[in-house]
């Protein structure tokens, strides 16, 4: 390509509102801008880049016998009610109706279109198995999109689901995709962990998720110091080490804290520790009120609330609806006389003589043991903190922030069953098919890249992803053998079909030099001054090393740099 007849811009300056490296960098070099907020439209710099994606994850694919299809991106509605997921996706799916007054969506993900897809060709066992899949663009109404291409409102995905007859066949299906997707982001140069993680709204038997370490990154990668135990933050299990307090129980006293309602405040209060009490969190679980405890020195982890209760949505109660519980101001909620369900911690059941809300304003309760209330259900609740052993090892746990970039499900038969996808199986019975479903964020990995690789100047983008291997830099476009061997460098690039741009623009040296540094283009061939003696400067954007090579050499130089 050459840049003084294509669309291309840089910005000198950084970004507006752009709240992350990979959004900035990338708006700078051209690659992406965005139209709106949580969208952006993919420049032809950065187009480039997304296509050698894209094909990466089409050749690792298709080596895994997967066939590439697509999908609409427009839904009816009722597909989703069907399947029993229109309530879980709730508020995130765009909805609209058609001039008929039919409902619809914007897909956010597909399991249920492609449950129909296999039905077509999925009458008998002998039909099994296959894997299908597709790269498209998909729609999810984020409450607070950020970071660039990392959370979107419209995105772009590889999706791909496999059918097969029984548990065992989607066991090996999973462990081909588990391969691919090791290969893929291999590829990438992508550093990444592979962690167990929540099913959430997708459901089944497993999920893992592949996630980019990232200083940004929104999720928790936990892992270990003494094993390779690896878990997201959401569904890693707080093991329970607390030993049966030898205390003798006292009875349970009302006490006046005036002033004193956040666990800080009461705690200086009673000249006590966070440890020595117990929280009390209202939350309005799909519509009802619900109360969970945990020890005060803890968060409450709402993934595992919501499996426990086996629930959609939780958020935190309303000022309005903790007052009316409790019949007191917010902060002095307690579990004694309680107006509604209580979920303990199942650490607190160690527990002797602890301080709770009184549902009193200005008042809590002390020494108040187990015998004062009867929990619904005693279950792992918390959050798991840096520090806390391994359940594995029983090492300290140690925390990385992680982009998620890929995930893994075994669905086993849910969609299928909700779908009415069965075979006939060789007793002429019939069976639901078991699927598995695997997920790429195209757009997040081209984030991720970015987050991991780059420096001061700009983009380094790796060799397989990178919008161009090569550039070539003519320091004087007046300069007749300057510009003779320029094109004739260029020329022999794009006869052998290597990936070459011509920095041919009437610009300054230090312009062209900054831009191809600030777009991550690999390796530079300058052709200078010193042309008339038959030299030319090579440099290499990893190392930052630059060298003088012959004219005469060169071309075999840039046949190594495409066999490599």
């Amino acid at each position: 390509m050459k840049l003084s007849k294509s669309f291309f811009y840089t910005l000198r300056e950084n970004a507006k509102d752009e709240d992350s490296v990979s959004s900035n960098l990338l708006v700078r070099a051209g690659m992406i801008k965005k139209s709106s907020n949580g969208m952006y439209m993919i420049m032809p710099m950065g187009k480039k880049v997304l296509a050698k994606i894209e094909n990466i994850v089409r050749e690792e694919m298709d080596a895994k016998d997967a066939q590439e299809l697509l999908m609409p991106a427009l839904i009816p509605e009722e597909v989703y009610i069907k399947s029993g997921r229109r309530e879980v996706f709730g508020s995130n799916m765009f909805t609209m109706n058609d001039r008929y007054m039919k409902r619809y969506v914007l897909g956010p993900t597909h399991e249920e279109l492609f449950a129909v897809a296999a039905s077509m060709d999925g009458k008998s066992y002998k039909d099994f198995p296959y894997n299908l899949y597709q790269i498209q663009t998909k729609f999810r109404d984020e409450t607070r999109p950020r970071y660039g291409l990392i959370r979107v409102r419209e995105f772009i995905m590889k999706d791909a689901y496999t059918f097969d007859i029984d548990e065992a066949g989607l066991d090996e299906a999973y462990a081909k995709m588990y391969d691919a997707y090791c290969r893929i982001f291999d590829r990438m140069e992508l550093e990444y962990k592979i962690v167990k993680a929540d099913t959430g709204a997708m459901g089944g038997l497993l999920s893992e998720e592949y996630q980019a370490i990232s200083g940004i990154g929104e999720d928790i990668v936990v892992g270990c110091e003494g094993c390779d135990f690896s878990s997201n933050l959401e569904i890693t299990e707080v093991v329970d080490t607390l030993q049966d307090s030898q205390e003798e129980e006292l009875e349970i006293q009302l006490v006046e804290t005036p002033n004193a309602k956040t666990i800080e405040e009461v705690a200086a209060f009673f000249g006590k520790e966070p440890k020595d009490f117990v929280k009390t969190l209202l939350y309005n679980v799909d519509g009802k009120i619900v109360a969970f405890c945990i020890p005060g020195d803890r968060e409450l982890n709402e993934t595992k609330a919501l499996k426990l209760l086996k629930a959609n949505e939780m958020e935190l109660a309303s000022f309005e609806d903790v007052e009316k519980i409790t019949h007191a101001r917010v902060g002095f909620a307690g579990p004694v006389g309680l107006d509604c369900p209580v979920y303990m911690d199942r650490m607190i059941k160690h527990m002797k003589n602890f301080i709770i809300g009184a549902n009193k304003s200005d008042h809590h309760y002390v020494n108040v043991n187990l015998s004062d209330f009867t929990p619904e259900l005693v279950a792992d609740l918390c959050q798991v903190k840096e520090g806390d052993i391994c359940p594995v090892c029983g090492k300290p746990l140690t925390f990385q922030h992680g982009i998620e970039v890929g995930n893994l499900f075994k669905l086993g038969t849910k969609y299928a069953q909700s779908m009415n996808l069965y075979y006939t199986d060789a007793n002429n019975q019939l069976q639901p098919v078991w699927m598995g479903s695997y997920g790429i964020g195209l757009e997040r990995c081209m984030a991720a890249i970015v987050e991991q690789h780059h420096d001061d100047k700009g983009i380094i983008w790796p060799k397989e992803v990178a919008p161009f291997i090569l550039s070539i830099v003519p320091i004087s476009l007046k300069d007749e053998k300057q510009m003779e061997i320029a094109n004739d460098l260029y020329n022999y690039c794009t006869k052998n079909k290597y990936s070459v741009l011509l920095d041919d623009r009437n610009e300054r040296p230090g312009v062209k030099f900054k831009d191809m540094e600030l777009i991550g283009i690999p390796y530079r061939i300058t052709v200078g001054r010193k042309v008339q003696e038959g030299i030319l400067e090579f440099s290499n954007r990893y190392t930052g090393e630059k060298e003088e090579v012959s004219i005469d050499s060169i071309k075999s130089m840039i046949d190594e740099l495409y066999k490599a």
